[in-house]
Formats: structure tokens, C-alpha cells, sequence
């Protein structure tokens, strides 16, 4: 049982309320860097010096939040009315079990019963905004007396490894939150290592460009996890990134095109300690490379992330290999990183 991962994914940290995670990631931490600090943000920001054989300054981004839901208001039969806090598909939403607030009062996301719908209700997909959360209170008042407006729900998910995979919830991206802490484990590097676990990447790539600016790094390696549509259906036979065959590289998405030279950096290490990778197909999507490569004068930047399937739902499903080799990687990658990789000629 990979204790980590599992510590990481069970841990509340909606975005916006990040608090519970960052403490724990603190904790996990704290041994292992010379400084730690939080910003205004809420972003957690370790410096872990070097060995003072290389001046560069290098930053690795793991974001913290996860996707979650909002309380916006009370039914006057004591449900909770609520919006996503992050990109839903609302048919992941309903029977889920969640945690609210910061008592975590368990609730369960309903709709009306099926068996009492028109028959032209039963082939639409129930719309979000006609959910409620229902926390077990008899009236309005019962349930504001429980819970404010403005507090979180999170899904209540237990980590669970299945042969090769682990299920659990938020693994985007407490997969890169722990493949960062494994990386603060290891021995120094060349260079100071600046960590940044960020917050509200889920709404906007948010706490990512705050850290940036305040480190001002020379280069940045971020740490993801990537949606693997590898699941054969009709329209679609070739998957953007598969479970079990690597770490996946990007070289460009919505928001980004990843530096060039990280990345022939990052599939040139691969090649040289036998990691399987795989690209991830240029186009939508997009990770915190497209905030911190714009700060201040610019900045070097690429991503390496875990396959991950069923992304911005309850459960998602990671290939354990997987994580492991971007663990491999990403730590291959800075003790090979040099000033004159990331230098413009």
C-alpha cells in the first residue's frame, strides 16, 4: 500500500480551501527542505539548497487543489443547494457521497427518484442545478445551523489499490503533490530547488502564477495528472495517454506550448535510464506551464504527468508504475538540468 498516495488522495482540499492538504504536505515535508513558507495565496513554498554546483534557480509546480462543490444556499426542507467549484460532468455527480464543511457532515448528492420522472425527464441527464445534498436535516434552519453558505463538499472516496492500479479521489493532482515529496526526500541537487504546492489550479491556474513571480525561477518543471481516454470505444481508437505505459510528456495544449528544449531534455533522459513515456497529444486541456512560463520575463517550463482515468469525477484510476517512473523521471531530469539547456543562444 503506497501510504503517500494514499494519505494525499483521502486528504480535503477543494480549491480555494486548500488548508488540510497544505498542513498535511507541511508535515510530510518539513524534515526534508531548509525553508518553507505560505504566501498570501495559500500556496506552500519549500527551498530545498543545493549542492552549489550549479547556479540555476529550478521550481517544480504540483497544484494541491482538487474539484469539488460549493454550498450556495438551503431548501426549506433542509437540502443544500450548491454549484461546482471546478469542471463537472454532471452525470458523475449524483448518489455521491460527500463531506461538507469543516466538521465534514457527510451528505449525499439527490435529484427526484427516478421512478417519478416523466417519461421524457428519464432520457435527459439530470442537470446539477436540480441537485441538492441532503445532510439528513428536517428544515432550513436545522441545516444552517450545520452549514454555511460558501463552505466546500468534498467526495468521500477511500484509496484502494487494485493489482497494478490505484483507485481514489484527486489524484489530479495529489499524484504530483506526492511525486513532489518524493523528489524533496531525495538527496540535493546541482541547484536550489524550489517546490511549489499551489492552489486553485482547478479555477484558473491561479496560485501557480503568484509562486512563480514571487521565486522568479530559471526554469520550471511542472508535475500533473492527465486524462487517459484509453478506453476503446467507437469514435475514438487512439487514446491522447494510456494507463501503464509511461509518464506523459506534453508539448503543447490550450494554454501552453512547453519549452521546446525542457522537453527534448525530459524525452532524452528518458531514452538514456530506460523510462517508458509516452506524448501527450497536442490540444485541449492545459496544466499551470501556461501561468509560469509568462512570469516576469519568462520562464523555461514543461510538464510531466500520471495517466490518469475519469478525471473531475469521484474516483479516478492511476497505473502505479506509472507514478513510480515519473518519480524516476522527474528527478533524472533536474540532476541532468544545466544553465546551457535553458539558455537562449
Amino acid at each position: 500500500m503506497n501510504e503517500l498516495l494514499k494519505n494525499l488522495t483521502e486528504a480535503v482540499g477543494v480549491a480555494g480551501d486548500e488548508k488540510e492538504a497544505r498542513l498535511l504536505i507541511r508535515d510530510l515535508i518539513a524534515e526534508h527542505v531548509d525553508e518553507w513558507r505560505v504566501d498570501a495565496m495559500g500556496n506552500l513554498i519549500a527551498l530545498k539548497k543545493g549542492t552549489g554546483a550549479s547556479k540555476l534557480k529550478v521550481m517544480v509546480d504540483a497544484h494541491m487543489d482538487e474539484v469539488g462543490l460549493m454550498i450556495t444556499g438551503f431548501e426549506t426542507n433542509g437540502t443544500l443547494k450548491f454549484t461546482a467549484v471546478g469542471g463537472f460532468d454532471d452525470r458523475a455527480l449524483l448518489g455521491k457521497v460527500v463531506q461538507v464543511g469543516p466538521d465534514k457532515l457527510t451528505g449525499v448528492i439527490g435529484a427526484r427518484p427516478v421512478h417519478l420522472l416523466k417519461s421524457n425527464e428519464r432520457n435527459r441527464v439530470v442537470k446539477r442545478d436540480t441537485m441538492r445534498i441532503d445532510v439528513g436535516a428536517k428544515n432550513k434552519d436545522a441545516a444552517s445551523g450545520k452549514v454555511k453558505v460558501g463552505d466546500r463538499a468534498a467526495f468521500v472516496t477511500e484509496y484502494e489499490e487494485l493489482g497494478p492500479t490505484a483507485i481514489g479521489k484527486a489524484f489530479d493532482n495529489r499524484a504530483g503533490c506526492a511525486a513532489l515529496v518524493e523528489l524533496l526526500r531525495a538527496r540535493p541537487y546541482p541547484f536550489d530547488l524550489y517546490a511549489a504546492f499551489t492552489v486553485q489550479e482547478e479555477v484558473g491556474l491561479r496560485g501557480a502564477g503568484i509562486a512563480a513571480y514571487g521565486i522568479e525561477p530559471d526554469a520550471a518543471l511542472i508535475l500533473e495528472c492527465t486524462p487517459a481516454y484509453d478506453l476503446p470505444n467507437e469514435k475514438d481508437v487512439s487514446p491522447n495517454v494510456a494507463l501503464g505505459k509511461g509518464p506523459s510528456i506534453y508539448v503543447m495544449d490550450r494554454g501552453a506550448i512547453q519549452d521546446p528544449r525542457l522537453v527534448s531534455h525530459i524525452t532524452w533522459t528518458a531514452a538514456q535510464n530506460d523510462i517508458p513515456y509516452q506524448i501527450r497529444q497536442p490540444g485541449g486541456g492545459g496544466t499551470n506551464t501556461a501561468v509560469v512560463q509568462k512570469i516576469r520575463g519568462g520562464v523555461p517550463a514543461a510538464t510531466i504527468a500520471v495517466p490518469g482515468r475519469y478525471a473531475h469525477t469521484p474516483v479516478m484510476m492511476i497505473n502505479l508504475d506509472d507514478y513510480a517512473n515519473v518519480v524516476k523521471l522527474a528527478e533524472a531530469v533536474l540532476r541532468k538540468l544545466t544553465p546551457s539547456i535553458v539558455k537562449r543562444s
